[in-house]
């Protein structure tokens, strides 16, 4: 059983096939009980983020575990499996744990180092494992992510200027209202619109910026006061209200953040239109559309004295990026994880081929030591006892050369040759894993050419293979 990653993200799609691929909260229980339900998959787990969607999915076989996903995902998004497979990327095996590691220090992300990514990792497991979706494979992959993550943001200064989409946005925005009128953010009203894991970011970065007043606005306004709370514990004016004050709080900020993860826009243009009729028209509005899929309407950032700062213009921004110095560190950090956790697996797995050879010589052992007593019944009990001893000593010192060494050489590259071996030689495991071949498909979607025989695959040819690699 290996793991299979089959993912979109900010650097194989657009925004718009992004949108249409996202996995709300509400879904994601569903999403991964369709996937159980298949034939080849026995544990999954899904990391829907702002600017990523990924299936990791335990499989048996490597063909039929992508046809699985791939099809549950087309299907969910709406779209033909051949625009589908034109924007997405596939692990496999040791590149699916490599890829999530990175994703996990925020190498892989829009903005690189920023933190939220690995609270998102853990959100997933905890969906997963909340389901029973997760085993012990993924259980053993999503809980060394984890500490992969930590390490990365304890060791390096990969997040040290404290960059996150939510602190990029804030940035344009300060610039785009200072252009206006010379201020920044301090001293400013905003409006957070969601609060949720980004509406709380979005509290604090705020809060750090001297921002003068804050309305949190949700749909459930105990959430929304728990996080005006934090604001006012910290000095900031801060109120929580209730979606039908949307346009009233709007009318009198500066700035909008929208974060909601709600399917579909939630700010509309009669919404913004409303806010606008009651506000001076020279007044600016600056509005961080967080949302993916978007929550503001295409046509509001056609408005006059509006500027909208979504996804997409946050993609192109130099800002999402780190020290080189650190980024480097960090995929040190990520490859020397990486080589522990193969080691760890591939010990794990050889430890019952181990297991299986001395169980066989136990029982060879025992038959014979049968059959002496049938050939030699006048033996005395010291004696058959010594002969007993004796025979398991010699099985025992023939055994221990092999299995020391096995265990050594299955912590080097290709080290799971050396087990296959082992249990072809004894007969252990009838049969050897099965090759993958080509030509690669997925629900009959033949690849592209270059998608190799490898361990780390790529659909499509557009040349986005969403790797870890910055």
């Amino acid at each position: 059983m290996s793991v299979l990653l089959v993912g979109i993200s900010h650097r194989s799609a657009p925004v718009a096939v992004l949108e249409r691929v996202a996995i709300s909260d509400t879904d994601r229980p569903k999403m991964t009980d369709r996937m159980l339900t298949s034939s080849h998959i026995s544990e999954v787990m899904i990391v829907s983020t702002c600017n990523r969607v990924e299936v990791y999915a335990v499989v048996d076989a490597f063909h039929g575990g992508l046809a699985e996903v791939g099809e549950l995902l087309a299907k969910h998004a709406g779209m033909p499996l051949a625009d589908l497979t034109k924007h997405a990327y596939v692990r496999y095996s040791e590149a699916a744990a490599e890829h999530l590691f990175a994703v996990a220090s925020g190498l892989d992300s829009m903005v690189i180092g920023e933190q939220q990514v690995l609270g998102q990792i853990r959100a997933a497991y905890a969906s997963s494992d909340a389901q029973q979706a997760a085993g012990r494979v993924l259980h053993e992959l999503a809980q060394h992510a984890l500490r992969v993550g930590k390490r990365v943001h304890s060791e390096t200064g990969i997040d040290s200027a404290g960059a996150s989409v939510v602190s990029v946005a804030l940035s344009r925005a300060a610039t785009t209202l200072a252009d206006a009128d010379g201020t920044d953010l301090t001293g400013r009203s905003a409006v957070v619109f969601g609060a949720g894991a980004m509406g709380g970011l979005a509290v604090a970065q705020l809060t750090r910026a001297h921002i003068g007043r804050i309305v949190i606005v949700n749909r459930t306004v105990e959430r929304a006061q728990r996080l005006a709370d934090n604001a006012l514990a910290n000095g900031v004016d801060a109120v929580a209200v209730d979606r039908a004050e949307l346009s009233n709080a709007v009318s009198d900020a500066d700035l909008l953040i929208t974060c909601t993860g709600a399917v579909g826009a939630v700010v509309t243009l009669a919404d913004a239109h409303l806010a606008l009729s009651e506000r001076d028209r020279d007044r600016p509005l600056v509005i961080c559309d967080l949302g993916l899929p978007r929550d503001v309407e295409h046509a509001v950032a056609g408005l006059p004295g509006v500027t909208v700062i979504d996804m997409e213009t946050l993609q192109r921004d130099p800002a999402a990026g780190a020290a080189a110095s650190d980024a480097e560190a960090a995929r040190e950090i990520v490859a020397a994880e990486l080589a522990t956790y193969l080691t760890g697996q591939r010990m794990a797995e050889v430890t019952p081929t181990v297991t299986a050879l001395r169980q066989r010589a136990a029982e060879v052992v025992e038959a014979e030591l049968m059959r002496l007593e049938s050939r030699l019944p006048g033996l005395d009990d010291p004696q058959r006892d010594e002969v007993a001893r004796t025979v398991r000593r010699v099985v025992d010192k023939l055994l221990h050369a092999p299995t020391v060494r096995i265990k050594q050489l299955v912590s080097t590259p290709g080290g799971d040759t050396y087990a296959e071996a082992l249990r072809e030689l004894f007969e252990l495991k009838p049969g050897a894993a099965a090759a993958v071949a080509t030509p690669m498909e997925i629900g009959g979607v033949e690849l592209a050419d270059d998608f190799t025989v490898s361990h780390d695959f790529q659909l499509g040819a557009n040349g986005s293979d969403g790797g870890p690699n910055p």
